[in-house]
């Protein structure tokens, strides 16, 4: 049973796991950081960086959730999954955003999510160059930071045309079809912004910006995020407006219903099947 004791336990967990991942990717950060291609399929995505940083974060994370919970389980991205099924499961991108962390820019972010009995319950959104941690669950988010915490909450923003909406890169990205539907909403919305991997989440539940539009994603790549934005008063669902399962996909984040509402008309059309 997850109780509010419990989760206030595991929220101090949650910090120490960010800890030891920043003490490794810290010092390879704009360093020798070990850079290999993993290789994804060809085309623009071809290039599938992976470095030292990546693997030694996320090995950092799985010693302590061992050290602390011997019985939950784990899903990375770079070490597979251990006990997928259990009733703590923990899911993990330890550095999400690794074109980021080559190019020298502090932008990548170390996900760590928990989930209870298959459901997201639990998330950070950690930068450690910047000193953030965005935390979250269903009794609320906040910022931590240089040691003080602040609450986040999402702003309210009804007019899609008045959104400052991002993806991280549409040609990449998106297919023919799920570009399409990005170009519409970004045609229709005041700013976009591009290429800031899931610090874009944390600026939706901080505030600062309205929508996130991203697809081919993995679990580790959103269920972190998920409980930062609810607990900010945020929605993330698929581009059909429901709830995102487990397999990722094709992701909304928006800080307002009026304004998702608004983007979901174009993104219905080019939404894959449930």
């Amino acid at each position: 049973m997850l109780t509010p004791e419990r989760l206030s336990a595991l929220e101090t967990v949650i910090l120490e796991l960010n800890q030891a991942a920043a003490d490794v990717a810290l010092p390879l950060f704009r360093a020798d950081h070990g850079l290999e291609d993993k290789g994804g399929p060809p085309g623009l995505n071809a290039f599938d960086p992976v470095t030292a940083a990546d693997r030694g974060a996320e090995a950092a994370i799985r010693r302590l959730i061992t050290q602390h919970f011997p019985e939950h389980g784990v899903i990375g991205e770079e070490y597979g999954e251990d006990r997928p099924d259990a009733e703590f499961v923990w899911v993990l991108d330890p550095i999400d955003g690794t074109r980021a962390f080559i190019s020298g820019l502090p932008l990548w972010c170390v996900l760590i999510g928990l989930r209870h009995e298959g459901r997201p319950v639990l998330g950070s959104i950690g930068q450690p160059y910047l000193d953030e941690i965005y935390l979250g669950h269903a009794g609320g988010s906040r910022l931590v930071s240089r040691g003080g915490s602040r609450p986040l909450k999402v702003r309210a923003c009804p007019k899609l045309t008045d959104a400052t909406i991002s993806t991280t890169d549409p040609e990449g990205c998106f297919n023919g079809a799920e570009l399409g539907a990005w170009t519409q909403v970004r045609a229709a919305s005041r700013l976009a912004r591009l290429g800031l991997d899931a610090y874009a989440y944390a600026m939706v539940a901080a505030g600062s910006m309205d929508m996130v539009i991203e697809a081919g994603l993995k679990a580790w790549d959103i269920e972190a995020a998920i409980p930062v934005i609810q607990g900010a008063g945020g929605l993330v669902t698929d581009w059909r407006g429901a709830p995102v399962g487990q397999a990722g996909g094709q992701v909304v984040i928006a800080g307002d219903q009026a304004c998702l509402d608004e983007a979901l008309v174009a993104l219905k059309r080019s939404a894959t099947t449930a």
